[in-house]
């Protein structure tokens, strides 16, 4: 696998070609991400240019429809690396015959990773390439070992947001597409208590979160900070089990189609559009420490 390391002090990252996609990351000598077991084969996707799922896995433009896979295409896509140092790395994605099989806009995303002594910067950049409007979603995908520490029970973890989050949450159906019912949030003013009960229906989902950041933390520990731009839905997910796992925490710009919409991409709701020669961009900070 094409990977670059990136590292100082007690902190290291490894990145991957394939999706851009952050393979370890140790911050102040704690690892804090999942290693990709069996439970889930994954570490910390890229989600483009959808996030979740299309009905039928089918994007439809302008009369046409195209095949798109839940989360997109781009997480199995090899980046071309533009920039590596020891603390930081850019690397690239541009639409090529097969991308426009499913996706038929050109485009262009850059993804740099800035590596500190105890936190690490993702920026993220999406230009239209084309001369046409182009709609789309992004989101990241990040999985977060859960318990923190070895040894710690995971009922003794909780996420703190920065705001009190008094919105409904959303759930998603068997064929992964977003319910129309809302639902309590169980979040208690700023502070998420965490047991494997909450996600025996999926991923919570909050449409419109009013934090921008949050603590993932383990009683009378350490806590994992996040902290993120452009992003205005939020996503927490985890496949319940017995043992040590984890938990994904989901910044997005997008979401799941809803269960009772059917139409052309360009006016689903949650995504989207940039115009010919347009540019947006993200950032996600991840910190560790007391």
């Amino acid at each position: 696998m094409d990977t670059h390391r990136l590292h100082q002090d007690t902190s290291e990252v490894l990145i991957a070609a394939r999706g851009a996609e952050l393979q370890a990351l140790r911050l102040g000598g704690a690892d804090l991400l999942w290693t990709a077991g069996a439970l889930w084969p994954r570490h910390a996707p890229l989600l483009f240019p959808v996030v979740g799922a299309l009905r039928d896995d089918r994007l439809r433009h302008q009369g046409r429809t195209f095949p798109m896979p839940k989360h997109g295409f781009t997480r199995e896509r090899d980046f071309t690396w533009t920039a590596r140092t020891d603390t930081h790395c850019t690397l690239e994605l541009r639409d090529d015959e097969d991308t426009r099989q499913a996706f038929p806009f050109p485009f262009r995303l850059q993804v740099t990773y800035r590596l500190g002594l105890c936190d690490l910067r993702m920026e993220l950049e999406l230009t239209n390439a084309g001369d046409a409007p182009m709609p789309a979603s992004l989101g990241l995908h990040p999985a977060f070992r859960w318990p923190l520490l070895p040894g710690t029970p995971k009922s003794d973890h909780r996420l703190r947001f920065d705001e009190d989050e008094p919105g409904p949450l959303r759930r998603i159906d068997d064929r992964g597409l977003l319910q129309s019912g809302l639902l309590p949030t169980p979040i208690r003013g700023r502070e998420l208590l965490l047991h494997e009960g909450l996600f025996e229906q999926d991923a919570l989902i909050f449409l419109e979160p009013r934090s921008r950041g949050l603590q993932f933390k383990a009683k009378d520990g350490p806590s994992l900070t996040l902290r993120w731009e452009g992003f205005p839905h939020l996503g927490i997910w985890t496949k319940p089990d017995l043992g040590p796992s984890f938990l994904c925490i989901e910044p997005w710009a997008g979401h799941a189609s809803p269960g009772d919409w059917e139409g052309e991409f360009s006016e689903k709701p949650g995504g989207f559009i940039l115009p010919p020669g347009g540019l947006r961009r993200w950032m996600l900070a991840i910190g560790y420490g007391l």
